[in-house]
């Protein structure tokens, strides 16, 4: 029978290389992102792959619909094997140092890295600890684990989303549904943040030297945390 993976907050960079690599092995890939126009161009791009793949447009951070959308996605494609969480930020939305974060600055980040996967944990939860299957995966960077006072304010958000991914794996454990969470700590290849640093390598500290991967690339390793259910977390670009 052939499995659908649903990528909530898709995008040119994670999000294609992940749907390219799950299509590989015959998945159905479902496109979930805020711009209907983004949505259907990059479903488009798959189908033209030979990959089976549609676009069910919505804002990640909105309750109401994430769960529409996994209606449409079940009825359309059936149950929800594998959900990836790649939503992510703007240049624009960090702050200069820690002692700029105010509680507006924690807004967007706190939205799209720790709300936004609990929306979608308790969408597809439930259903997939009835069937005694499924995966959860999320995407983190790398500012939690290696403080970078110029991205404090997603680094906060990322250790309170590390914080809830832990403790839903040890809940999960035993159910059949495998929690895993990918810490990038690279520029991924053909992805938005690429190109804003390319055209502005002024966004990026002096000293600060950001390595880089295909999106390809972490396809692959996506697809081995998915397969290998054999770690909780696994990163990737980290410094020694």
């Amino acid at each position: 029978m052939t499995k659908t993976l649903a990528i909530f907050g898709f995008g040119p960079g994670l999000g294609m290389g992940t749907a390219r690599r799950f299509g590989k092995e015959g998945f159905r890939v479902a496109v979930i992102g805020r711009d209907p126009d983004k949505a259907r161009r990059h479903t488009d791009q798959l189908v033209a792959e030979g990959i089976d793949a549609a676009a069910f447009p919505a804002d990640v951070t909105d309750e109401a619909q994430v769960r529409d959308a996994v209606d449409r996605i079940t009825g359309a494609f059936g149950p929800i094997d594998v959900a990836v969480h790649g939503a992510a930020g703007e240049m624009a939305d960090r702050v200069p140092s820690t002692l700029a974060v105010d509680v507006a600055s924690l807004a967007t980040p706190l939205a799209l890295k720790l709300h936004s996967p609990i929306l979608m944990t308790r969408a597809l939860a439930p259903a997939m600890i009835e069937r005694g299957d499924g995966a959860l995966l999320f995407t983190s960077g790398n500012s939690e684990r290696h403080p970078l006072p110029y991205l404090s304010n997603f680094g906060v958000a990322l250790a309170a989303q590390r914080g809830y991914l832990r403790q839903l794996e040890v809940e999960l454990r035993g159910t059949g549904v495998y929690v895993g969470l990918l810490n990038i700590g690279v520029l991924i290849g053909d992805s938005r943040a690429e190109r804003i640093v390319d055209e502005h390598p002024e966004l990026v500290p002096p000293g600060v030297e950001i390595p880089r991967m295909t999106n390809a690339e972490l396809g692959d390793i996506y697809w081995r945390l998915y397969s290998e259910r054999d770690r909780v977390e696994l990163d990737v670009g980290f410094a020694d």
